[in-house]
């Protein structure tokens, strides 16, 4: 389909649009009006991680077009956590660490939105301020009489999990129901017409949409996007180590700027599509980059994004981090580092200490197979003592991408 609104064109070429609801509907009241749109983000921890990036870059995409992005902290449905697909049920977390958790997550949307009173500047609310006021019987009377429990069950994220014998709680049942009545509610606010997610959502959106025409004769959108994985099948923002966190607390910059600066070579044009702003004639070239300039393209990704989540200082140091680690040969300021005394640290335990295993059992593993270096030279034995005078820093490495640095007071 030809789309003729700038929105659905720029997700379209971008590489975001999975799934519409009503393409051609939306293409029009797109085409002609200021469209708001929102997507909802439940603060299950006190960050979200590269995977929730997709979706944050699709706000900005609709900001960029000229719409009204509105992000919706999960305030209320994050009491129960969304069951989309997964194996278990969610932790309950505290209202008082949900809202800490809020407060921790809100900060990242800055660097991606403009907020303010404007037409098109961004909103951000909570869904409990709707959500935790509902009376259980109207609520029952009022939204749940619109629910098919047959139609519910045949959604994949519940199928699947009943497939598979595994529980499903009755208060997770609910999301669904919650999450349908928080794109209703957004209708009445905001006017809002389009709520937009990851493919896992698309049941989710459908309910919402159901809901809203049933309840008030609205006519309302969805946008799914494609499910991301990295080119060796990996899901995106997971990594041996753990997630790929966007905040700065979570995570250090360099390390964010390396997860980047490491991705699969095929995987290169698509990030840059998605989580830049560089231009596709731009984005083109980089991408058709062979052999070891390949890595160029890398360092732009990992410059881009990195400046977009942290800051273009951030990744301005992160950039010149790894050139003194990995070409100069020399210590970058932005390494992690641990403080050592003069008695020294054994070797394993530094490299535990340091975060480059997860455990001394680990570091003895890696340490046996030669991952492990002291400045240049290649260690064998786990308990070794490093040990050095006060004020002097020894490179401590696992593998060619791990470096920090051990520092002695």
């Amino acid at each position: 389909m030809t789309y003729t609104s700038d929105l659905l064109r720029l997700l379209d070429e971008r590489g975001y649009i999975h799934q519409l609801t009503d393409a051609e509907g939306l293409d029009k009241l797109a085409a002609k009006q200021i469209v708001p749109g929102y997507i909802g983000f439940d603060p299950t921890a006190p960050s979200l991680h590269v995977g929730s990036m997709v979706q944050i870059m699709l706000l900005r995409r609709l900001q960029q077009a000229g719409h009204k992005p509105i992000v919706v902290m999960g305030g209320g449905t994050g009491k129960i956590g969304d069951p989309s697909f997964k194996d278990d049920a969610r932790k309950l977390l505290t209202t008082e660490v949900i809202a800490e958790n809020v407060a921790s997550i809100r900060k990242v949307f800055e660097r991606f939105l403009t907020f303010g009173d404007g037409p098109t500047d961004a909103i951000m609310v909570d869904n409990a301020d709707w959500l935790d006021s509902l009376e259980y019987i109207p609520f029952l009377r009022e939204v749940g009489q619109h629910f098919s429990i047959n139609r519910m069950l045949s959604f994949d994220s519940v199928k699947q999990r009943l497939d598979r014998e595994q529980s499903l709680s009755f208060l997770e049942f609910n999301y669904m129901i919650l999450q349908a009545y928080d794109f209703r509610e957004l209708s009445q606010r905001y006017g809002c017409r389009l709520q937009m997610g990851g493919s896992d959502q698309w049941g989710n959106i459908v309910n919402g949409i159901e809901l809203s025409r049933r309840m008030d004769g609205t006519e309302v959108f969805g946008v799914t996007t494609p499910l991301l994985t990295t080119a060796d099948g990996a899901k995106m923002g997971k990594t041996l180590n753990g997630a790929v966190w966007l905040n700065e607390e979570q995570l250090p910059a360099y390390d964010f700027w390396q997860y980047w600066r490491n991705v699969d070579d095929r995987d290169v044009g698509k990030f840059l599509r998605l989580f830049t702003d560089l231009s596709l004639d731009e984005i083109a070239h980089l991408e058709a980059l062979e052999g070891n300039a390949i890595n160029d393209a890398k360092v732009v990704l990992a410059n881009e994004v990195t400046a977009l989540v942290r800051g273009r200082e951030a990744a301005q140091q992160a950039e010149k981090t790894a050139a003194a680690t990995f070409a100069g040969g020399g210590l970058g300021d932005d390494l992690p580092v641990i403080e050592v005394t003069s008695e020294g640290i054994r070797l394993g335990a530094a490299c535990t200490a340091i975060g480059f295993t997860a455990s001394n059992g680990e570091a003895k593993r890696k340490i046996g197979e030669g991952a492990v270096k002291l400045g240049d030279d290649v260690q064998s034995d786990p308990g070794a003592l490093i040990t050095g005078p006060a004020g002097t820093d020894v490179k401590l490495s696992l593998g060619k991408k791990k470096h920090g640095i051990v520092r002695f007071i």
